[in-house]
């Protein structure tokens, strides 16, 4: 079940008796390390209370439109329809479904739902009279072929006294339906990729360095997409932000150019791919002195010698290994690129300009071209460095 953990899973709560399933739906998605949220019809109110949705979930749950009303704070169903990961509607009434089906949104749940780009699970639960209607089959059916995942009920008796199908799947059962779609997605199990990420500090003195912009957050961005495709993930990252995080990777910090080389080629031998995105320093001082450096009046002068390019020794030694390379340039991009590529045996490289807005060290977003050793051409627009990874990793699945 470890693929579950880190995910964002929305859960949506209609009105049914089996509502009260919901609660021990969160407890399950949660002990697995999931993040879950909760969204409610609101005459889901009538069978469980937000209370305790919120206290399972650890976050508000949402009901209304307005948040507060004296204030005016209201729950953005957009962004709430862009968080999860997975949707999990559970319990699904016959009248949610119905709705879903047929684009009828009168309630937050419904709008969240509709606002969502990721997949849903849909738990029907209703009495078997309802289920076996011809309107809810042709709702679940229609839902279904548009990609909605409808689980299965249960045959057994249900609130009215009457047995039969209708029943709402337990939530473990629900649990293992979501993670084996994951699984099933996951192109990358048995694999194990090499990232680098972030950049190397060459130390002059015992506080001041040679160093660059680099924030580390595509190379992050990069190991969590490939563990969340299954992959075993090793990360050899510089000195970064204590806010990047990792679900399911295996971190190894490093501060210069020299470790970073070390660990990499050490890690590099069990590997499938490797994707170097650090910014390694190019060059380090001859000595580093051990105190530290007074200013004085006169000029400073620092001898420096080339690090070891970790890309050219990975190269040398890749065999069947699928490397990729970043290029960061900011004239002569592609030629410059393609260059790189040759000369360093790469599979790909991924070429960004700091003369693209929104490109480059620091931004949340990135703007690259993906040039192979086929002399095939890729160019994306400028996307979130998250949707980079995906293209990234894409690409690399096409070519392992």
């Amino acid at each position: 079940m470890k693929l579950l953990a880190g995910k964002n899973i929305l859960i949506g709560v209609s009105a049914s008796i089996a509502a009260y399933k919901s609660a021990l739906l969160i407890r399950e998605f949660v002990k697995l390390g999931a993040a879950v949220r909760v969204t409610m019809t609101p005459a889901a109110l009538d069978f469980i209370t937000p209370t305790t949705l919120s206290t399972l979930s650890k976050h508000p749950v949402a009901v209304d439109y307005l948040e507060d009303k004296q204030s005016g704070t209201w729950n953005n169903h957009v962004e709430w329809g862009l968080w999860p990961d997975i949707i999990v509607i559970a319990p699904a009434s016959m009248n949610t479904v119905a709705k879903m089906a047929n684009g009828i949104c009168d309630n937050f749940l419904l709008a969240t739902y509709f606002s969502s780009r990721c997949p849903v699970f849909v738990a029907p639960a209703m009495d078997a009279d309802m289920f076996a209607h011809f309107s809810t089959q042709e709702n679940l059916a229609k839902l279904s072929s548009n990609g909605v995942h409808v689980l299965p009920t249960v045959d057994g008796e249900l609130a009215s006294g009457l047995v039969g199908k209708g029943r709402m799947l337990e939530p473990v059962d629900i649990v293992s339906s979501v993670h084996d779609y994951l699984a099933s997605k996951a192109v990358l199990a048995g694999k194990t990729i090499l990232i680098t990420a972030g950049p190397t500090y060459e130390m002059i003195d015992p506080v001041r360095f040679i160093g660059n912009f680099s924030t580390g957050k595509m190379g992050f961005a990069l190991a969590n997409a490939a563990a969340a495709l299954g992959a075993k993930v090793h990360l050899v990252h510089g000195p970064v932000q204590d806010s990047l995080q990792t679900i399911g990777v295996e971190r190894h910090p490093v501060v210069s150019a020299q470790q970073m080389f070390e660990k990499a080629t050490a890690l590099f031998l069990e590997a499938d791919a490797a994707i170097l995105s650090a910014a390694v320093a190019d060059y380090a001082p001859t000595h580093q002195v051990d105190k530290k450096i007074k200013k004085k009046d006169a000029s400073l002068t620092i001898d420096l010698k080339p690090t070891t390019d970790i890309l050219a020794a990975l190269g040398a030694n890749k065999g069947s290994k699928i490397l990729v390379g970043f290029a960061l340039e900011t004239d002569n991009e592609e030629a410059n690129a393609q260059s790189k590529l040759i000369k360093k045996n790469l599979d790909f490289i991924v070429l960004n300009s700091l003369n693209d807005a929104g490109a480059g060290f620091g931004h949340p977003t990135n703007k690259i071209s993906i040039l192979d050793k086929y002399n095939n051409i890729e160019r994306f627009e400028l996307k979130s460095k998250k949707e980079v990874a995906q293209d990234i990793l894409t690409k690399l699945i096409s070519m392992l």
